[in-house]
């Protein structure tokens, strides 16, 4: 008998280089034993450092590739990178309704890349409000110590509807890397890592994908965060350059 893999419904940028986005989420979706259903919300110019341009694609087009594969495959998980613009995250947000009247606990992932790590702009909209919709369908949010800022902090997003936040501590200082799970009832973990040399391009795609592609394997979230994490710092540990800056994860690890 031919083995079934879980899926997961990813939606997220293409990054030519590589690095982040669609390209980052297939290969850690592989490498926890599911498959991504990757769906292209928009296109970038951008190498492993800085980000140049961003094109979203059509919220008709979105709806289109999503429900092609809604309407074949069973969907175990949703992981959500960049939506592009207001317009298509209000789209996922409407996809993940309809998801969840066939499976009202499906696990939503939601990474909110509100910049590069340059500060270049992934929205064509104000990023903040670009995902408004997308936090009351979310079900573990993965957003780094600036991007936790940004959106009002822990507490602020649980009240806006995401039942888990991880906030990672990679933009902090120290010979720790501290990443802070609070659950939905407000009780906290840490995670500690040692802090790696260097910077890395897609760790937060990495981390979050893991996470879904996990949950959608059926762990618990508990174990899922664990293991992701684990994965993730191995990723990093073995990271590669292809050119000066940002170094490529190693995310074909197990």
């Amino acid at each position: 008998m031919v083995p079934t893999l879980p899926a997961v419904l990813v939606f997220a940028g293409v990054d030519p280089s590589g690095g982040a986005g669609i390209a980052a989420d297939i290969l850690a979706i592989a490498a926890q034993g599911a498959h991504a259903l990757p769906v292209v919300t928009a296109l970038t110019v951008q190498d492993n450092d800085r980000v140049f341009g961003v094109q979203a694609v059509a919220p008709e087009l979105l709806r289109r590739q999503a429900q092609a594969l809604i309407d074949k495959i069973a969907i175990h998980a949703v992981k959500i990178g960049i939506p592009g613009s207001a317009a298509n995250a209000a789209v996922i947000a409407d996809l993940i309704g309809q998801l969840r009247q066939a499976r009202p606990n499906l696990p939503v992932v939601l990474d909110p890349v509100l910049a590069s790590g340059h500060g270049d702009v992934l929205s064509l909209d104000d990023a903040v409000l670009a995902l408004a919709p997308l936090l009351a369908v979310t079900t573990v949010i993965v957003p780094n110590g600036p991007e936790a800022v940004a959106l009002g902090g822990a507490e602020n997003l649980r009240a806006q509807g995401c039942e888990h936040v991880l906030v990672t501590g990679g933009h902090g200082a120290g010979d720790e890397v501290i990443n802070r799970w609070r659950d939905a009832a407000g009780v906290e973990r840490e995670w500690c890592w040692p802090r790696l040399p260097g910077a890395f391009h897609g760790s937060g795609c990495t981390l979050a994908s893991a996470i879904a592609a996990r949950l959608a394997s059926g762990q618990p979230l508990a174990q899922a965060l664990d293991g992701a994490q684990t994965y993730c710092h191995a990723a990093l540990a073995g990271a590669y350059a292809i050119a000066p800056g940002q170094f490529m994860p190693q995310r074909l690890t197990d």
